[in-house]
């Protein structure tokens, strides 16, 4: 699948999720928090693409990370949480609505 492709299929696949939905993947430590400084849709292109440069650049500049138990216990406590959501297999990439 080329770029332009991927991130057409990308695009249409984001959504919103509330937090209640997204908990059980923290669970399974396959959620990713993407900071509001990055595109969701740049980032799912990078995972999916397998574009290692980027994403370790993203990782070493905490950019996107695993969510922190303070942030797991914080979000536990506002079940109706809405985040930016995106599937990228085996993950799911999020962002904080403001």
């Amino acid at each position: 699948m080329d770029m332009e492709n991927l991130r057409a299929e990308l695009s249409e696949a984001l959504d919103e999720a509330e937090w209640n939905w997204l908990a059980p993947h923290a669970r399974r430590d396959s959620l990713i928090v993407v900071s509001p400084d990055l595109d969701l849709i740049d980032v799912g292109v990078a995972i999916a693409s397998d574009n290692v440069p980027y994403v370790q650049r993203w990782i070493d500049e905490a950019l996107i990370q695993k969510p922190s138990p303070a942030q797991i216990s914080d979000w536990d406590q506002h079940q109706n949480k809405r985040f930016s959501a995106l599937i990228v297999q085996p993950y799911v990439l999020v962002q904080e609505m403001v």
